[in-house]
């Protein structure tokens, strides 16, 4: 070796013409056939499920409060909906109704002292 590297651009005539992309051997198989092929073979399709289907989602709920720490919990879906519709009901922002519930939970600890 003689310590150099070669140019990128040193060769000029280098000819690319010759190059072309390659074709596929056969054509792809059609969809109705890969389905039934995946069905039979039990693959999980990713298509999407029929809309119908899903749940609704909730409206987004963004204001500003200066709250800005976040807490993630786990909940069963039905306490995530009474909670939701505590909210609702009294129009509270979400971290009103966490700091309420909060305050709700210290005082009655308090009494059972």
């Amino acid at each position: 070796m003689n310590g150099e590297r070669a140019s990128i651009f040193g060769d000029d005539d280098f000819d690319v013409s010759d190059f072309q992309p390659r074709l596929p051997d056969r054509p792809a198989a059609p969809p109705e056939e890969v389905r039934a092929v995946s069905e039979a073979a039990s693959f999980r399709s990713r298509e999407p499920k029929d809309v119908a289907q899903l749940p609704a989602r909730r409206e987004q709920r963004r204001y500003r409060t200066g709250r800005n720490a976040q807490l993630n919990i786990k909940v069963r879906p039905e306490t995530l909906e009474a909670f939701y519709a505590l909210v609702d009901q009294h129009g509270w922002v979400q971290g009103e109704a966490f700091e309420r519930a909060l305050a709700a939970l210290e005082r009655e600890l308090d009494l059972q002292k």
